[in-house]
């Protein structure tokens, strides 16, 4: 596996500079570049291909959050914060981890050893999309289409995916956020870090909990149920 290409992102130059000093100690991350102007660098990411996001929650401008969320195909992040309360954000986001300063170098590795496992799951992802309506994946050792209309939601459980459709359920090694990729908007919607649901497949919301036709009860993330009401065309 090659080096992860790494960007920092902190406006604080100490911050910085910890973050870069232990980049450098690990023999599989590359530093690249580092910003303490967030805008600089969503430029620099919408123009450079960066495997790994080391970026500080507050900042001016545009927080570390908002600019996640503002761009089309994020790396993965790790972010970094001097207040805990915003570690649940970060997780809603699809952070991998998240440090908390002043940052030990044994918690700095064992969240980067988390961000190249991850890597190379992905790298490994056994879903194949063979066109815009279905997916092939790789299930109890063989492939198995899967038309995107059955799907009623898709959990994530470890470094598996359950991918339940009407009658049956799979499972696969995969990523959330690889099928992230597949199953978009406006059919399908990410109402929290673990799930996956078809806007089709709902039958009642009750609260910030969305029942599915099969049953299935899933909680819905705070940040997510005003979007989902939109999309539902509920006001």
């Amino acid at each position: 596996m090659e080096k992860l290409k790494c960007l920092v992102l902190d406006d604080e130059p100490i911050g910085r500079e910890i973050i870069e000093n232990f980049i450098k100690e690990i023999p599989f991350l590359k530093l690249v570049s580092s910003f303490g102007d967030p805008l600089e660098a969503m430029t620099f990411l919408q123009n450079n291909k960066i495997d790994l996001i080391f970026s500080d929650i507050q900042m001016p401008k545009i927080n570390g959050l908002e600019l996640v969320r503002a761009l089309e195909n994020p790396p993965v992040i790790i972010f970094i914060t001097a207040h805990r309360d915003f570690a649940l954000d970060g997780f809603e986001t699809g952070a991998t981890d998240y440090l908390v300063k002043p940052v030990r170098f044994d918690r700095f590795l064992k969240a980067v050893n988390k961000a190249k496992d991850y890597i190379e799951l992905k790298q490994k992802s056994t879903v194949h999309q063979v066109n815009s309506d279905r997916i092939f994946i790789k299930s109890d050792g063989k492939l198995t289409k899967i038309l995107l209309e059955e799907i009623l939601y898709v959990e994530a459980q470890g470094d598996y995916l359950k991918i339940v459709i009407n009658n049956e359920t799979y499972t696969t090694l995969a990523t959330l956020k690889s099928m992230d990729e597949v199953l978009t908007l406006p059919k399908f919607f990410r109402v929290q870090r673990s799930f996956i649901i078809n806007l089709e497949a709902i039958r009642s919301l009750n609260g910030n909990i969305v029942e599915l036709i099969n049953g299935k009860s899933i909680s819905i993330a705070l940040n997510k149920k005003e979007e989902l009401f939109q999309l539902l065309g509920i006001r």
